[in-house]
């Protein structure tokens, strides 16, 4: 059975495209072929790199990309995962790609102590998590 492609999008593809990548690769590899991209490339965020290290998921080889035209329009289900993505989303010109839109609060832009910030990636995390169990759980 061929697998359906999931592209996570997101402005820098740094933290919240890059969990979903590694979510969705843990819990639905099998189902989906995974791949993620930014309208810029920002680089892995460390702080995103060792959330999801406590969560048991490796996303420390992932590589910050920017959204490549081709895999956007083979893609079953393109993903945006803020605001700025959606609104700025290149043009799907495949009317068989799903897009929807997940929102998530930027980690990245967190303020207070590091507790405090790394409290914040660990909820947009965990956030992200049950979406991505939700998603594979209704074998979208």
């Amino acid at each position: 059975m061929e697998k359906k492609l999931v592209y996570f999008l997101c402005t820098g593809n740094s933290c919240r495209s890059q969990m979903a990548d590694g979510f969705l690769n843990a819990l639905g590899s099998e189902q989906y072929e995974v791949k993620s991209a930014g309208l810029e490339a920002h680089g892995l965020n460390p702080r995103a790199v060792q959330v999801m290290k406590e969560a048991g998921i490796d996303i420390s080889q992932n590589t910050s990309n920017v959204i490549d035209p081709e895999i956007l329009n083979r893609a079953a289900y393109v993903i945006t995962l803020c605001g700025h993505a959606d609104e700025h989303c290149p043009v799907i010109s495949n009317p068989n790609v799903m897009k929807w839109h997940w929102g998530f609060d930027d980690p990245a832009k967190a303020v207070g102590t590091e507790d405090e910030i790394m409290d914040q990636f660990k909820n947009v995390r965990d956030d992200i998590k049950t979406r991505i169990e939700k998603f594979v759980k209704e074998g979208q």
